[in-house]
């Protein structure tokens, strides 16, 4: 019999009353000065999307800035950016680094137009670039998994498009050179006066990263950590781990940071990130009982018999393109962790 582990714990207050009546609200928040010198700017997702990105400007000593995040490159926001740099009296012009906690392009995605325009650095994890590099031969590989996941002929078609070989690459944030500065594990960002230190946390990404400054009490979790949302596993490319596995690991690794608030890379900055880490843990394990439940009810199920049995938010039916390939992916890792993949039919 499979034991489902009691629900996770409800989401955090918000640190900061404007970030959170702007969620409620569907708008942006406006800028924040979070500790001396260092501030946040929300920066539009995208549109038609009710959801921003939490960039964060950091002053280091000697006056030039560094930029966690810097959000999107296309619509209108960089010039949002801009503007919340207008509203701490600095400009672009400021900019010295750009350090962004993983590839994708609600991240990323601005990081080559501010380098062009300030001759800013730009910084990440090298298996951030190594997914970048490899992201068309890595769409291309995912039909041949596509094909196995027995998926009803109606879906198949905005699968591939979304997640297979007809993925569109790029969604400009890719330029070369695609970093100036490769981050590893524990190291130190090179900015003035402060102790920005580099926490790999892949699960998420392959190479994402988390920064901690221990000084500020100030931990930064991209999208590692989210206080509302569970974010999606192994989106970053084929990887020879099981992301996963990866993810559960690097939660754990956040649990001796409870005194930091967290600012993350979306919604509202919060307090206990180890209550929020344990409630994210939970969840994973409660998807991998269902996972379980599943592949003992059912003989030689697919992949999406198997998943159609996990309660996702909306439930498989609802799902199609990106998110029921997300959905599938992640069913495939819970399956993997089980060590149960010979019980999974490829269709």
């Amino acid at each position: 019999m499979t034991t489902v582990p009691p629900p996770a714990a409800p989401a955090p207050d918000p640190i900061s009353p404007v970030q959170a009546a702007a969620l409620h609200d569907g708008v942006l928040p406006p800028v924040e000065e979070v500790r001396p010198g260092i501030w946040t700017i929300a920066v539009p997702f995208r549109s038609g999307v009710a959801d921003a990105t939490l960039a964060y400007v950091v002053e280091g000593a000697d006056g030039v800035l560094t930029v966690i995040d810097p959000g999107w490159a296309s619509e209108d926001g960089p010039e949002v950016l801009r503007a919340g740099l207008r509203d701490i009296g600095r400009s672009v012009d400021d900019i010295g680094l750009v350090v962004v906690t993983h590839l994708h392009a609600d991240h990323l995605g601005a990081a080559a137009a501010i380098r062009r325009a300030s001759g800013a650095r730009v910084a990440m994890h090298r298996l951030e670039v190594e997914a970048l590099r490899r992201e068309h031969d890595d769409a291309v590989a995912n039909d041949a998994d596509i094909a196995t996941w027995g998926l009803p002929d109606d879906l198949r078609a905005g699968v591939v498009a979304a997640w297979g070989s007809g993925r569109r690459i790029g969604l400009g944030r890719t330029e070369e050179p695609l970093a100036d500065l490769l981050v590893e594990d524990g190291d130190l960002l090179p900015v003035a006066g402060r102790g920005l230190r580099a926490l790999w946390t892949p699960g998420h990404t392959a190479g994402h990263l988390c920064f901690v400054d221990v000084e500020d009490g100030l931990l930064f979790t991209g999208d590692h950590v989210l206080p509302r949302i569970n974010s999606g596993i192994g989106l970053g490319g084929r990887t020879g781990a099981n992301p996963l596995g990866q993810y559960l690991d690097s939660l754990v690794r956040l649990e001796g940071y409870g005194d930091l608030e967290v600012c993350p890379g979306h919604e509202y900055r919060f307090r206990d990130v180890v209550t929020r880490v344990r409630a994210l843990v939970r969840h994973r394990e409660e998807r991998t009982c269902h996972v379980a439940g599943a592949l003992d009810d059912l003989s030689s199920p697919t992949l999406f018999e198997v998943a159609s049995r996990v309660p996702f938010s909306g439930g498989i039916d609802s799902m199609s393109g990106f998110l029921l390939a997300s959905a599938l992916t992640q069913t495939a890792f819970h399956v993997d962790l089980l060590g149960r993949g010979d019980e999974v039919r490829p269709a």
